[in-house]
């Protein structure tokens, strides 16, 4: 168990730290202020709490899909704050706009991970032979994930300020296929959307389980058989999202060059 443990949480922690690491250091590029995090923090840890104990009555909503409805709901929310903040880059006047996008993304996302590592932490809290290695797993992992969110800060930061725009733009244009494939296969999971044959197989290559899979699909939404809408949606995430990001990079160059 301690090491499906750290598999396990190693995603969550790692997807959230990802968001947090890349919104910090555009903070620190667009000199915004940061506490707006801490109100970030307060309110998706309540709401994460909430989650997790209301999980019962949650799941029975929408005739049993419940749970899946408003997880697909958090990563739809994830995806429009993050267009709201790459498109509010492009203007000198949004920083307020930009402020609540990131507040909006970050607490979606803490919310998400933080009711999922709720949930499965309490799930072995009766079972003695494997509570303490899946507590010593979950820590093993938690800390792994942290770790690669501040060194994503420090690298996005350790670059002139266009060229760490430019990076933490493209992490948050895959992040944001990730969140619209996700939701997508949370939707096929509860059957709103019509199952199809998958495009194709590459588990052979990468399995979701493993430690890489689970990297690939926080940063990249992987997914070993993806359906033909999947691969549609998160195409046109792609495209919508680069072409907002390079109108606001040729915006910001225009700003500084002032």
């Amino acid at each position: 168990m301690l090491i499906n443990s750290f598999i396990i949480i190693l995603r969550e922690v790692f997807e959230a730290a990802l968001i947090v690491s890349v919104l910090l250091a555009l903070c620190q590029i667009l000199q915004l202020p940061r506490r707006y995090f801490l109100l970030s923090f307060m309110l998706g840890s309540i709401l994460a709490i909430v989650y997790a104990i209301n999980i019962s009555s949650i799941s029975m909503l929408f005739e049993g899909v419940g749970q899946e409805i408003i997880n697909a709901s958090l990563h739809f929310t994830s995806f429009i704050c993050l267009q709201i903040l790459i498109f509010s880059i492009a203007s000198s006047s949004s920083s307020k706009m930009i402020l609540w996008a990131i507040v909006g993304s970050f607490s979606a996302a803490f919310v998400r991970e933080g009711f999922e590592i709720i949930i499965y932490i309490l799930g072995f809290v009766g079972i003695e032979h494997l509570f303490d290695s899946v507590v010593a797993g979950s820590f093993i992992g938690a800390g792994v994930g942290f770790s690669i969110g501040v060194f994503f800060y420090y690298f996005i930061v350790s670059f002139n300020p266009l060229n760490g725009l430019r990076l933490g733009l493209f992490v948050l244009i895959l992040v944001s296929g990730a969140m619209i494939i996700q939701a997508l296969q949370l939707l096929i999971q509860a059957d709103i959307i019509i199952s199809q044959v998958p495009l194709w197989n590459s588990s052979g290559w990468v399995r979701e389980s493993s430690v890489t899979g689970q990297i690939l699909y926080a940063l990249l939404g992987y997914e070993s058989t993806p359906s033909p809408i999947q691969v549609i949606a998160y195409s046109a995430s792609l495209l919508f999202s680069s072409t907002l990001a390079i109108k606001s990079l040729n915006a910001y160059k225009m700003r500084i060059k002032e």
